[in-house]
């Protein structure tokens, strides 16, 4: 999880308190504030969802990309030693 999550899901919750708050001393500029910061939250929490998801994409695709070139160093390492072989009488 990265901060924005955290940050987030944080705004979310204290949105929901405020909203709550506003409903029950019958405030709609309270509820209001708890709706508002409760959908700034949301959408710092699917930020850091994001975030989070390009990071691991890019973590995966490097590993991918290592995997590919360690088959091709195999492959080239093969053709050589089969080279080597075919020049033996």
């Amino acid at each position: 999880m990265n901060k924005d999550q955290v940050k987030g899901r944080v705004e979310q919750a204290k949105g929901a308190v405020k909203e709550a708050t506003g409903k029950v001393v019958r405030s709609r500029k309270l509820e209001a504030e708890g709706q508002i910061d409760q959908a700034t939250g949301k959408a710092q929490a699917v930020y850091g969802d994001i975030k989070e998801d390009v990071k691991d994409a890019t973590k995966d695709a490097a590993k991918e990309a290592e995997r590919r070139s360690e088959i091709e160093r195999e492959r080239e390492l093969e053709i050589e030693r089969e080279r080597q072989r075919n020049r033996l009488p």
